[in-house]
């Protein structure tokens, strides 16, 4: 919206609404007629100067320049930026799918899939990587050795560097239902107080509003530094991890080592529908049973996606047979009760 904040959930819909309301319309120009309109990369390069100065404006550039670093684009819209503004930076970059044409966007790259830009890190001697996705508002990241690092970790980074220059404000971070329980504890032992928002960064940043918090995110990469920005932008959360991570003096994995993740389970249900779980006898007791037995051990969530037909059955417990005893069990009840198809399990 013109105040910078994502737009509320109704005016999406209306606009959604209005979308397809023209589409239905007979009044549509011709495709062809629709392309001869669009103006394609670079697009505005004055606009793109402004806001590569404006990112530049927020760091100690000092600090970057000579890291080697692996970036990957996702053949999306960090491509036209990224090269130019973190060579300008001094940086040894070396970038990837960064060749956009309106079809390889995220295929087989970028944030959607880490592991591409892990494997160029580890042994070319990069000492982080980085990975955007198609619209570059998350990044994720590879240490030195090839590890993901995913958006737990990089909060926690960022948590611990904010607060020791005074910048965490009430030392409380905002992450989402989905973040895991070692972050939470890992937190506790900084002295930093964790709050869990839903799932989606617009429910992350509500939240931090409500707080004060001037940190937020989600697992997936979407950081929120409400202090400089009203919305995730990876290229941003990059370069405000570069920096913690040269002012730091040590590397990505050594700032993160404490953090240890309790196992965790996420099953994905297909539903022919999104109707109320716990107007399902069985899917409640599922639950209930996971929760009595977990209760200061682990964690369950259950919730529908927000872009697809499934329902997600997430456990986190500090036994790794009882989790996936207890994410088969709700799984099995959902798909019952639910089910369209098959189960998918991912851990």
């Amino acid at each position: 919206a013109s105040d910078g904040y994502k737009l509320a959930d109704g005016i999406e819909l209306a606009i959604e609404g209005e979308i397809f309301r023209l589409l239905s319309s007979h009044d549509l120009p011709a495709r062809d007629e629709w392309r001869a309109q669009i103006s394609t990369l670079p697009g505005n390069t004055g606009l793109r100067a402004e806001y590569e100065k404006w990112l530049v404006s927020l760091i100690d550039a000092r600090l970057l320049r000579g890291i080697p670093v692996v970036m990957d684009c996702a053949n999306g819209a960090a491509s036209p930026v990224a090269r130019e503004l973190f060579t300008s930076l001094g940086m040894n970059v070396t970038i990837t799918h960064c060749s956009p044409d309106g079809r390889n966007i995220n295929e087989d790259c970028g944030a959607l899939h880490p592991e591409a830009v892990a494997a160029q890190v580890k042994g070319s001697g990069a000492e982080i990587g980085i990975t955007f996705d198609g619209d570059a508002d998350r990044a994720l990241f590879a240490d030195e050795h090839g590890n993901v690092v995913n958006g737990d970790a990089i909060m926690l980074l960022l948590a611990r560097d904010m607060m020791s220059r005074s910048q965490l404000a009430g030392n409380v971070v905002v992450a989402t239902t989905m973040s895991n329980m070692g972050l939470e504890a890992a937190f506790q032992r900084s002295g930093i107080r964790m709050l869990r928002a839903p799932v989606g960064d617009k429910y992350v940043l509500a939240e931090m509003r409500q707080s004060g918090a001037s940190l937020g995110g989600e697992q997936s990469g979407h950081i929120i530094l409400s202090q400089l920005s009203t919305t995730g932008d990876g290229i941003l959360t990059a370069l405000k991890v570069l920096e913690s991570v040269s002012r730091s003096g040590q590397t990505l994995s050594q700032l993160i080592g404490d953090l240890k993740n309790f196992p965790q389970v996420i099953k994905n249900v297909r539903v022919r529908e999104k109707l109320p779980l716990e107007n399902f006898e069985p899917v409640r007791h599922a639950i209930r049973a996971a929760e009595a037995e977990l209760n200061g051990s682990g964690r369950v969530v259950v919730r529908y996606s927000g872009t697809e037909a499934l329902a997600r059955v997430m456990i986190e417990a500090e036994s790794r047979e009882r989790m996936q005893f207890h994410a088969d069990q709700i799984a099995a009840a959902i798909e019952r009760e639910l089910g369209a198809s098959k189960v998918a399990a991912r851990c």
